[in-house]
């Protein structure tokens, strides 16, 4: 007997391709498998919230996009709203620590040193980190566990491949120009 491994996980997919949530839109992602999740309109963007059950962050994400696309609307999935960008309020939040400890990490006054140096924000008054490269740290110097450092790996690289979708669809050219410039093992 194999064990069901299977946990709850809760996240956003942010919606594109409708302007207003019709009872038929909502109707229509309901019966493609979006029951568990709440369909929700805010500044004019659609997004549904999940609390749906995998193996994974990623499995779970990954049924929802499909499930969203099965629904055959004309609704896209934008990005999983999770935040990629942290500020040293976020990184404390999300760790549950104070802001005053996560501080002293950045600067070295406590912890075992590294932290990652921030990646934007530089040259302004807010400066942001890379979760996934917080979080990395924070597992590596065994600060949160392993599941922290995989959803935030698997949430990154997902929001990266549906960004990179849509850019291809914006401008194909432009997008297989850079990809070859950049990335040529990609167009392989």
């Amino acid at each position: 007997m194999t064990e069901n491994r299977q946990n709850e996980y809760d996240f956003t997919l942010v919606l594109t391709g409708i302007g207003e949530l019709t009872p038929e839109i909502a109707d229509a992602l309901l019966g493609a498998g979006c029951d568990d999740g709440t369909i929700s309109m805010r500044s004019g963007r659609p997004f549904i919230t999940f609390s749906r059950r995998a193996e994974s962050m990623k499995d779970a994400i990954l049924s929802a996009i499909e499930d969203v696309r099965k629904a055959n609307i004309g609704v896209e999935v934008l990005r999983v709203d999770y935040c990629n960008l942290v500020t040293q309020a976020d990184i404390a939040r999300r760790i549950n620590r104070s802001r005053q400890l996560v501080h002293q990490y950045m600067t070295g006054e406590r912890g075992p040193g590294g932290f990652p140096s921030p990646i934007c924000g530089i040259v302004d008054e807010v400066l942001l980190w890379q979760w996934c490269e917080v979080a990395y740290w924070l597992w590596e110097n065994n600060m949160v566990k392993e599941d922290v450092l995989r959803d935030a790996e698997e949430v990154e690289v997902i929001n990266n491949v549906l960004e990179l979708t849509r850019q291809k669809g914006l401008n194909p050219e432009l997008a297989a120009d850079v990809i070859k410039s950049l990335s040529p093992e990609i167009c392989h």
